[in-house]
């Protein structure tokens, strides 16, 4: 029987950082209260062009929800002012789906009875080239959290196979030490993201009852490490839905600002996840997000961090994906497949770790973008080391 960690209790081999921006985004939001805010507080926050703080809470309150219009279109004028028409395309591809942890809200759960398995590097060859003749020229490679099964060396394989195929590789793995996230880099990989699922310390040892994912610090840290790590890039999320929505959504919002003051060359990315059913669980969540939430807190998002990157995932249907692009989103995933594998003309080789709302294809999405007089863009990123 494994032993059982305090939630905020480092586990072995988890690299502590001489860092304080835990402690730093803890203290600016403590106080967080989005029900003291008037409709006149709305209007005022949105009269000014830089947003502090303070003013993102205002834009995450329920008073907000009367002024959307407003917000929409000076968050569509804060999008095309720095990114344009144009919407990165990208295809996550999962790899794996073994996890070592018991989050019980998710389809990959260690106990959870689930067809399980690992592409081997032939078969990511293949999905590679697969998804590359597409067009596409960024992929997401994801795997489920256990270093067992898909340990560094593995991911750093899976990385140097797509560097032969695409000019952008993310990843979204379990958290890992700054000496591994440099070997991920060095093998080719560009920004690492990380879901904290929930800020709320009491909620998130509730649902993470075991498991290396049951240390909060350790996850909360990975960005900073991926950042120590050479990555580019880092991305950020909660899982709508888990806990209090509004308190987590400015929670990660001041972690990702805090952490782009400390590390200013770094290029910051969100994204809006909300609970999906996933196999053998399609209950609803006491905590339901609507997509007026959502909108509401992507708006506000675009007008706190205004250089950031917004992703908009399948969770979500095509419909509302469709119509945040040119108000807010600038990257969204096409042609997505959440099993394993599942992009050649095999069929995947295992469970999915939940259910997409959007099942077109990339050239659907395609020109669903081209539709709305914006601009599809597959690559914005020059390795110049490979030139």
């Amino acid at each position: 029987m494994r032993k059982i960690y305090d939630s905020m209790e480092y586990q072995p081999n988890m690299q502590v950082l001489d860092s304080d921006l835990l402690e730093q985004v803890l203290d600016k939001t403590k106080n967080f209260n989005p029900y003291q805010y008037t409709k006149k507080d709305v209007l005022s926050v949105l009269e000014k062009d830089n947003l502090s703080i303070s003013d993102f809470a205002v834009l995450l309150s329920p008073a907000a929800e009367s002024c959307l219009e407003k917000m929409a279109k000076k968050s569509k004028l804060q999008r095309y002012k720095y990114f344009g028409g144009n919407v990165l395309l990208f295809t996550p591809l999962y790899i794996s789906n073994y996890c070592e942890n018991e989050c019980v809200y998710c389809g990959f759960n260690c106990k959870n009875k689930i067809s399980r398995s690992r592409l081997n590097a032939e078969e990511i060859e293949r999905e590679m080239i697969a998804i590359s003749k597409t067009g596409m020229r960024e992929v997401l490679m994801l795997t489920g959290e256990s270093p067992t099964k898909s340990d560094v060396e593995y991911i750093a394989k899976a990385v140097s196979i797509a560097k032969k195929y695409f000019s952008t590789i993310g990843l979204e793995v379990y958290p890992m030490n700054v000496d591994d996230y440099k070997l991920l880099h060095q093998s080719g990989a560009d920004f690492v993201t990380v879901f904290q699922e929930t800020y709320d310390s009491t909620v998130y040892a509730e649902k993470h009852p075991a498991g290396a994912k049951r240390c909060f610090p350790y996850r909360f840290y990975a960005q900073e490490r991926a950042i120590l790590g050479e990555m580019r890039g880092v991305g950020f999320g909660v899982l709508l839905g888990l806990s209090d929505f509004r308190k987590d959504m400015f929670t990660a919002a001041v972690h990702a600002k805090l952490l782009q003051q400390k590390y200013p060359h770094t290029e910051i990315a969100m994204s809006f996840p909300r609970l999906r059913p996933y196999k053998n669980h399609t209950e609803t969540n006491p905590n339901d997000v609507h997509e007026t939430q959502l909108l509401q807190m992507m708006m506000a998002f675009r007008l706190f961090m205004p250089f950031a990157s917004i992703t908009i995932s399948t969770r979500e249907r095509s419909g509302f994906r469709d119509n945040v692009l040119p108000l807010c989103a600038t990257k969204i995933s096409a042609g997505v497949n959440v099993g394993i594998g599942g992009h050649t003309e095999n069929e995947q080789k295992g469970d999915a770790q939940f259910e997409i709302s959007d099942p077109r294809t990339l050239e659907e999405i395609h020109n669903a973008i081209l539709n709305q007089n914006m601009q599809p863009v597959y690559t914005d990123y020059i390795n110049t080391s490979l030139l």
